[in-house]
């Protein structure tokens, strides 16, 4: 299914269930308190996105100080940008994706499987399937053999 599909399934869709379930909430606790929910959701949301986005930074720093690739943090880091995009989303749907996209563990395995699926890669370039970065090169057999290199010499000449 392409991607423009998919995303106007969830632009359709995901309005229609907030609707829904503000309306039963708001039928059960009355107008108010679920205003007053929902409020409470984002700033709840807001305060612990902020703590959770620190110690990624903080975890990425230390890796990239190490020198290692914080591939699954910075994969993290767009999960969390996800997250507080959905908290701030007046809804109890939304609020709910976000707060799970804030726990660890799961924010984690999720940043992994998108690694082991191939979404990400580390190590050349644009490739079909996935982004990757670095230099690596396909020789006549297909297989990647690392980067390639061109050795020769040069003289500046100033004119």
């Amino acid at each position: 299914m392409p991607i423009f599909r998919i995303l106007f399934l969830l632009f359709l869709c995901i309005p229609l269930i907030e609707i829904y379930l503000l309306i039963q909430v708001g039928e059960i606790i009355g107008a108010l308190p679920t205003i007053l929910m929902v409020v409470f959701t984002a700033v709840l949301g807001v305060a612990l996105l902020r703590w959770q986005g620190l110690a990624t930074l903080t975890r990425m720093q230390t890796a990239m100080g190490r020198g290692e690739l914080p591939a699954v943090t910075m994969i993290e880091g767009v999960f969390l940008l996800v997250a507080g995009a959905l908290l701030l989303t007046p809804g109890f749907f939304t609020d709910a994706i976000g707060f799970a996209l804030l726990i660890p563990p799961l924010r984690q395995s999720l940043a992994q499987s998108l690694l082991l699926r191939g979404m990400f890669q580390t190590g050349g370039g644009f490739r079909r399937g996935g982004f990757s970065a670095g230099n690596t090169y396909e020789g006549q057999s297909g297989k990647t053999s690392g980067p390639k290199v061109i050795e020769g010499e040069y003289e500046r000449r100033d004119d």
